[in-house]
């Protein structure tokens, strides 16, 4: 009866382990703080998490009282997708600025600052870089959350990357294997297709995550993604011949694998969220990801019961469950011994650039990134204008909660900058009656991907041939307006630079 018990407690130990759940509110509820003491290892932070970063610490203060060792997860890309400065906007420029500037020594830079400001709040593993390459100029997901469309770009970039962030002493996880750069549609929404032979694959996209395995990243995300000439059958995120063979196999990895969000539709909707776990586990994952929409003890118990039955059942093998809980102790141990400023290996000599608070990195970075095309003599703005946002559906993984724009540093340069947000058919004389007189500075997003928007801009060029253009997204679509700015992002500090080159600051 002892040994039963002892079993029985020791799998759902190590079935807890293997989860990442996130909650609601600003404090740990007592429900999470009872699992931490019952085995749970990890926790995610998410917008609904965060105010402040003086509250963030005091939030993992709370949950390492209840477990010293937790590994506090949170999906802090910079840029577009931000969760430590959701009410805000980033501080730091995200991959596609970065990669436009093409400067590796930047780019660790950048992730050694933002590394230090997640440790400083007690945050120690980061669901990025992301080293998809962006080879579908419509993809709907990633866009400028990767460092560009170049193999060897992304390659350089992300390996800097995870340098620089495990200089601070936070694990990075390298997203979203084998890559997502190639897909139509997202995966939040139904499992994309990557319909290309392995020999692109390998060439093209598997090769930034050769180079982050290289740089010794801690963690590797899974993608929901199908790609037939790995696994015709299964998403990679439950696939056996992808996470194991591959990953494990040809590629070598030996850290963490973590899904993406389990309760993402690509896998929610095809195999339900208990499966899927199931599912993923037996294929190799290590962790699994249970993303923002799903925050309840509820959640966690089906999760964990589901594997323990699994186990039970002959359908997962238990040697495969305990490796995975094994997996995800030795990072929260990395994590212990890594504390900020220092990586395996390395000196103080090679560290010292990434030990030094550079507070001012990511505006730095945003005003190299800033790409300025003037159809004719420009005069910087002395008068407040009307800025038109022309606002497209914010994608899951970006969310709506986060402002872009650049209305607000206009206004802080040019007080009276009044804004306004327009989208659809008639978006262009809308804010053509808006504005009125006064100078248009229109913002968009993804010029290229947007028939409405580009239709938009063709209204107001044709009425006010003076308006300026500033493109947040990528910037496929060709240069127009008086004057167009590329930001390659839609941060504060991209915001900031694009405001004071209008405004000759």
């Amino acid at each position: 009866m002892t040994t039963i018990a002892r079993a029985t407690d020791t799998l759902t130990r190590d079935a807890l382990t293997v989860l990442q759940p996130g909650f609601t509110g600003t404090t740990a509820p007592d429900w999470l703080l009872r699992r931490l003491g019952e085995g749970l290892a990890s926790v995610a932070l998410f917008g609904r998490n965060v105010t402040s970063p003086e509250q963030v610490a005091a939030l993992t203060a709370q949950l390492r009282a209840e477990r010293e060792d937790v590994l506090v997860a949170i999906d802090e890309e910079g840029g577009d997708v931000t969760r430590l400065e959701v009410r805000t906007g980033s501080s730091f420029p995200g991959n596609h600025a970065l990669g436009a500037v093409d400067d590796v020594g930047l780019t660790r830079a950048v992730a050694a600052e933002l590394g230090r400001r997640l440790a400083a709040a007690g945050v120690n593993f980061n669901w990025g870089p992301s080293a998809d390459v962006n080879s579908n100029p419509d993809n709907p997901v990633i866009g400028v959350r990767s460092f560009g469309a170049g193999t060897d770009l992304v390659a350089r970039h992300t390996a800097a990357y995870v340098t620089g962030m495990q200089s601070a002493g936070v694990a990075t996880c390298t997203k979203h294997f084998p890559g997502h750069g190639d897909t139509g549609i997202d995966s939040h929404h139904a499992v994309p297709l990557i319909d290309v032979d392995a020999d692109v694959l390998a060439a093209r996209d598997l090769v930034p995550f050769r180079a982050a395995i290289a740089a010794g990243s801690r963690a590797v995300m899974s993608a929901h993604i199908l790609a037939p000439a790995l696994d015709p059958d299964h998403p990679a995120t439950l696939s056996r011949r992808i996470l194991t063979d591959l990953l494990r196999g040809e590629l070598g990895y030996d850290g963490l694998i973590v899904t993406d969000g389990i309760e993402m539709k690509a896998i929610a909707g095809t195999y339900g969220i208990e499966r899927g776990t199931v599912l993923a586990i037996a294929a190799g994952a290590d962790a699994i990801c249970v993303g923002g929409g799903l925050s309840d003890e509820g959640t966690v118990r089906r999760l964990s019961d589901a594997l323990v039955e699994a186990v039970r059942a002959g359908d997962l093998p238990e040697e495969r469950l305990a490796d995975a809980a094994e997996r995800v102790r030795a990072l929260a141990r990395w994590t212990a011994a890594h504390p900020q400023g220092r990586q395996d290996g390395q000196d103080r000599q090679d560290t010292r650039a990434e030990d030094t608070v550079d507070g001012d990195v990511g505006l730095r970075a945003a005003r190299r990134a800033l790409r300025v095309t003037v159809a004719e003599e420009f005069t910087p703005l002395t008068d407040p204008p009307y800025v038109a946002a022309l606002t497209p559906v914010a994608n899951i993984a970006v969310g709506d909660e986060t402002p872009w724009g650049i209305a607000a540093e206009l206004f802080r340069l040019l007080p009276g900058t009044e804004t306004g947000s327009f989208s659809g058919p008639d978006a262009g004389n809308e804010a053509l009656a808006a504005a009125g007189p006064r100078r248009i500075v229109a913002v968009v997003r993804d010029e290229h991907r947007h028939p409405w928007m580009a239709a938009a801009l063709d209204v107001l060029l044709a009425a006010r041939p003076d308006t300026i253009v500033v493109e947040m997204g990528v910037p496929r679509a060709e240069p127009r307006g008086a004057v167009h700015l590329a930001t390659h992002g839609a941060a504060r500090v991209c915001g900031r630079a694009a405001a004071e080159a209008i405004a000759g600051a």
